[in-house]
């Protein structure tokens, strides 16, 4: 029998006594048992291992249960069943109530009172939409294995949101843009630039943002469930189309601040409930430091943790994150993060005033203190309660763990949330990161839609349709979600199975040159299009040349030597960064002081030397005219962009408070459709209402008001010394943990 089929073998198991069919620890060898046979297919193993069962039943004959095993996650409980559904369905209610109670066929919209946003939504906003970008997996899993040093990435953070509420977001207000393409047209004229910006951006969405966040999302549900991680894939995927399609970013704000509420009090729970399992700092300092696993790979020390864990400063050329690179470095990455890209600075462009985005800077910046206290500490307390599972080195021990052979720290924080968090809590815990991690995939898809369907298609169909422009978006989102899904084995399999290190290692090679571009076109007024252009593009050379062979040359495994070139082994990420920053600046400025300069007319309100200029300057396109702007198309963005709009928010919010609207929407009644055709139009997000038009000196006023960087003296105080009071707690952290 043992010698014939497989089939043949799992009836002999299934035959045998009660008692065998409900013990768990012979369950888990029999499925242990078929697994390895599936695996292996050779005849000689199978005899091997089946004889080897013979010889162990009998003894476990008499057997009624075996112990449990400590470290073995619990699965999901019907209270966590019904945690997660409710928490799903009444943040689908909270979408689709706030669908119907506005219209999302023009500018306003639900966002009418966008521009009225105040300091806590925009600051708690800002703090949920970084979660996205693998925060609580990637993060995790880099403290568990290389210690403290990961959680200055956050840190940074408060010091990159002040320059956003105090450099950055003034002059973008006084320029009275809506995206950043837009700004970098403004400041220095032409097409191509914004064009290259717009590309640039939507390969950097893919690369660092939703394929991390999709593959994020599968791995919490391949750990929680069991699942493959493809069909978890495709299981978020489904549910973040239905998350979408409901309409949950028509509240994007506000349900960032639920999650963000509810999210850092469960992380909070999750922190308290280590600490005592583990036995508070001191025990973490301990047993991190005897983390080790039962299998290793002979003859190394990969297995060991690093004798500098518990310190972020590290040496600056032997160090995983050398110090140097982790405040000079990171700073180029952080501010292409915080201050340049569309996701984000849309929400601080979303305040009422330039108080109110000072304020919601200082409260993401307090925010990111956080992350180091329930996100990277959890995750050193991770492989110190698990080390064989989080630990492991061996190649086979770690696909067993988690389907990857590289490394198993990925799961660091969700095999903590599935193991010690209590029955109904660990749903709850659980269905927010999902949401957290949906709701970036779905701010992601539509401002990587709408760049793509406004900056760049437009500019290849002039006169596309309405219809045409919905179904292009559409469908660029699919091919989005194609790319990265074939990118996730390359996520896998990069940096050693580190997904942190991964993201941060591809901005390194792609965003220095952009935030480079942008400090130089608000502090330098030299600077001029030919510069910027060339700058981006040779920096664009250089980093795509790094990242290829980044990714030719993949780090050694454990035991395995290192015969990658030595511009990758030597020279960390976060120097690189240094180096690309510097090369940029260095070929704009050279190129810029070679060409003609932008006549200073032309620069009035677009720099911080100029930000309070009284003269409104007008684009530099010549031929702005003969094309239509974005800006300009009001019932096209929302069918595409369903994050707050910007600047041009409060135009809708200030119109429709005046008696001029008011007599316009009298004058005008509302088409009648069929209820189909109604629900048609809802789904698109397509207007049914007629379009207000302003005159232009109305038009004139407007603009005046919304590019307006006025602050009260109170608040402007209260914002500085608020922002002080950060720096300082900053400061005394880093020293502390230094």
């Amino acid at each position: 029998m043992v010698r014939g089929s497989g089939y043949s073998l799992i009836e002999y198991l299934l035959s045998q006594p009660r008692p065998f069919k409900d013990s768990l620890a012979v369950k888990k060898v029999f499925i242990r048992l078929i697994t390895e046979w599936f695996l292996w297919n050779r005849s000689c193993r199978i005899k091997r291992k089946a004889e080897a069962v013979l010889i162990w039943l009998p003894a476990m004959e008499n057997t009624t249960e075996a112990p449990s095993d400590d470290n073995q996650p619990e699965k999901f409980g019907v209270p966590d069943i019904i945690v997660v559904v409710v928490y799903f369905v009444f943040v689908l209610g909270v979408g689709i109530w706030s669908s119907i109670r506005a219209s999302r066929g023009t500018v306003g919209g639900y966002f009418l009172a966008g521009r009225s946003m105040t300091w806590w939504p925009i600051g708690a906003s800002l703090m949920s939409s970084n979660v996205g970008s693998g925060l609580f997996i990637g993060l995790a899993g880099s403290a568990a294995a290389g210690g403290l040093a990961v959680g200055g990435f956050e840190w940074n953070a408060s010091w990159v949101l002040v320059a956003l509420g105090w450099i950055f977001v003034p002059v973008y207000i006084a320029s009275g843009v809506v995206t950043m393409p837009e700004y970098l047209k403004k400041r220095f004229g032409g097409k191509r630039i914004r064009i290259y910006i717009s590309v640039l951006s939507l390969i950097l969405y893919i690369f660092t943002k939703i394929s991390t966040d999709i593959y994020s999302g599968a791995l919490f549900i391949q750990v929680s469930l069991g699942w493959n991680i493809y069909l978890s894939t495709v299981i978020l995927l489904a549910v973040t189309a239905i998350y979408t399609i409901a309409g949950g970013l028509t509240a994007v704000i506000y349900t960032d601040t639920l999650q963000t509420v509810i999210m850092v009090a469960g992380a909070f729970v999750l922190m308290f409930i280590s600490f005592e399992k583990i036995g508070w700092y001191p025990g973490l300092e301990q047993k991190y430091m005897e983390a080790i696993p039962k299998i290793t790979v002979a003859n190394t020390t990969c297995h060991l943790p690093r004798a500098d864990a518990f310190h972020i400063f590290r040496d600056p050329l032997t160090g995983d994150l050398p110090w140097p690179g982790l405040i000079f470095g990171l700073t180029v990455l952080a501010t292409w993060v915080w201050c340049t890209d569309q996701v984000i600075v849309q929400r601080s462009l979303a305040a009422k005033n330039l108080s109110h985005a000072k304020g919601g800077s200082v409260l993401g910046g307090y925010l990111k203190i956080l992350p180091m206290f329930f996100v990277v500490l959890p995750g050193m307390i991770s492989k110190a309660l698990f080390p064989d599972e989080v630990g492991c080195v061996d190649p086979a021990e770690c696909l067993k763990y988690c389907g990857v052979e590289v490394s198993c720290s990925n799961i660091a924080y969700p095999k903590l949330v599935i193991t010690l968090l209590p029955v109904g809590l660990k749903g709850l815990m659980i269905a927010v990161i999902m949401a957290a991690l949906m709701s970036s995939l779905t701010s992601i898809f539509n401002s990587a839609s709408t760049i793509f369907t406004l900056d760049v298609w437009l500019r290849i169909r002039r006169n596309a349709k309405e219809q045409e422009l919905m179904i292009v978006g559409r469908v660029f989102i699919l091919i989005l979600v194609v790319i990265s899904i074939l990118w996730i084995p390359i996520i896998q399999a990069a940096n050693s199975g580190l997904l942190f290190d991964y993201m941060q290692s591809v901005t390194s090679y792609l965003s220095p040159p952009i935030t480079a571009i942008f400090i130089l076109a608000i502090f330098i007024k030299r600077v001029n299009e030919p510069g910027a252009f060339w700058g981006l593009i040779i920096g664009l050379l250089v980093g795509l040349t790094r990242m290829i062979m980044d990714f030719v040359y993949q780090a050694p495994s454990c035991g395995e030597e290192d015969l990658r070139p030595s511009v990758l082994k030597d020279v960390h990420y976060l120097y690189f960064a240094i180096f690309l920053f510097g090369l940029t600046a260095i070929v704009c400025v050279v190129i810029s002081l070679c060409t003609p300069a932008i006549p200073e007319q032309d620069l009035a309100r677009m720099t911080w030397w100029t930000r309070n200029s009284p003269i409104y300057k007008e684009d530099l396109e010549n031929d702005l005219q003969q094309e239509p702007d974005p800006a300009e198309i009001p019932t096209i963005i929302p069918v595409i962009e369903k994050e707050p709009a910007g600047p041009s928010i409060p135009a809708v919010e200030v119109l429709q408070n005046s008696s001029v609207v008011e007599d316009q929407k009298e004058k005008h009644e509302v088409a009648k459709f069929s209820w189909w055709k109604k629900l048609y139009f809802w789904f698109c997000g397509i207007s049914i209402h007629p379009e207000v038009k302003l005159s232009s000196e109305e038009q004139k006023r407007l603009q005046r008001k919304l590019t307006s960087i006025e602050e009260k003296p109170l608040w402007r105080y209260i914002c500085d010394i608020n922002a002080l009071i950060l720096l300082a707690i900053n400061v005394f952290l880093w020293g502390y943990f230094g």
